[in-house]
C-alpha cells in the first residue's frame, strides 16, 4: 500500500476521533449547537479521508509525485481550519464566518485536485 493511503487513514482515524469527542461534548452538554461542525468533520475527516485513502491503496500508481502530497495537504488544511472554525462560528463566535468560508472553497479545491488525480492517466 502506498504511503500516502497509510497517511490519509491516520489522517482519517485521527478525524474520527475529534468528530466523537465533538459528539460526547454535545451529548453530555445537551448543548447540539454545533452539530453541522461535527458532522463536517466526521463526514469530510473521517469518511472522505478514509475513501481517498482506499482509492489511493488500489490504484497505487495515482498515490506518488507531486500532486497527490499536494492535494492532500490542501485538503487536510482546508478539512481542519474549517472543522474548527465551523465549531467556533457555530458556538457563537460570528466574526469566524469569513474563515469558514475560505477554509471550505480551500477545501473544495482540494477535492478538485482529488478529481484531476482520479482522471489523470495512471503511473506504471
Amino acid at each position: 500500500m502506498p504511503s500516502l493511503a497509510h497517511v490519509y487513514f491516520r489522517t482519517a482515524i485521527l478525524f474520527l476521533i475529534a468528530g466523537i469527542c465533538i459528539g460526547i461534548y454535545m451529548s453530555m452538554s445537551e448543548n447540539h449547537a454545533v452539530v453541522g461542525a461535527h458532522a463536517h468533520i466526521n463526514l469530510l475527516g473521517w469518511v472522505t479521508s478514509a475513501l481517498f485513502g482506499t482509492y489511493l491503496a488500489l490504484n497505487p500508481g495515482k498515490a506518488s509525485g507531486l500532486l497527490p502530497r499536494l492535494q492532500y495537504f490542501i485538503y487536510v488544511v482546508g478539512v481542519t481550519v474549517m472543522g474548527a472554525s465551523l465549531y467556533l462560528m457555530l458556538d457563537g463566535n460570528t466574526a469566524l464566518v469569513p474563515v469558514v468560508a475560505g477554509a471550505s472553497i480551500v477545501t473544495f479545491v482540494g477535492v478538485l485536485l482529488f478529481a484531476v488525480i482520479i482522471f489523470m492517466p495512471d503511473r506504471l
